[in-house]
């Protein structure tokens, strides 16, 4: 059997790491070239690696389902994401994808869990003690279907701090990522 992951944070990646591509034509990134890091997203990165956190990048892309990219387009995307992200001294552990669309109606589409379930496989997690950082709220409520802590960040879907008709409630709320990744280290430093 796998041995526990001690930290993990899971990342969404549109909105979150790089831009929402609601300006692109399907709405999607759907080549390298479309996919732009949000300021302070790689920085954000290192900072988590450097503090020994697993990190997983879970997300939906439905524009496989809709044929508007594949899933080798996808892999050519993930695969300069990281390394992108390792140059700038941070490691991406896995990235998992639901390319489903809702009306498939799969496990892994959030706000379902499945796709938090697929980063079991390298070892349990504690999902307790565990951050998911996403910029919709259909991220919390896939946090929260998981038990994990939800941090909403405001550079992506959701751009205000209003909660006026959501579904699910953040458990935080900051203005990107790498004011969440601060976030989350300062409360690991307050723990130690």
């Amino acid at each position: 059997m796998a041995k526990k992951q001690n930290k993990v944070i899971f990342l969404d990646r549109d909105g979150v790491i790089n831009e929402d591509p609601e300006h692109l034509k399907f709405q999607y990134v759907t080549k390298w070239k479309e996919f732009k890091f949000l300021p302070g997203a790689k920085l954000a990165i290192k900072k988590l690696t450097d503090a020994g956190y697993s990190v997983y990048v879970i997300s939906n892309q439905a524009g496989i389902a809709k044929k508007y990219f594949s899933m080798r387009d996808l892999k050519f995307i993930t695969a300069n994401m990281m390394k992108e992200a390792e140059k700038a001294g941070g490691r991406i552990t896995a990235a998992y994808y639901c390319p489903h669309r809702t009306e498939d109606n799969c496990g892994c589409r959030k706000p379902k869990a499945g796709l938090f379930k697929k980063a079991l496989k390298r070892g349990p997690i504690d999902f307790k003690k565990t951050f998911f950082i996403g910029d919709s709220i259909r991220d919390v409520q896939a946090g929260k279907a998981i038990g994990c802590r939800t941090l909403l960040v405001l550079s992506g879907k959701v751009r205000s701090r209003k909660g006026k008709g959501w579904a699910a409630k953040p458990d935080f709320i900051k203005r990107d990522i790498l004011k969440a990744v601060e976030f989350v280290l300062r409360r690991d430093k307050k723990k130690t």
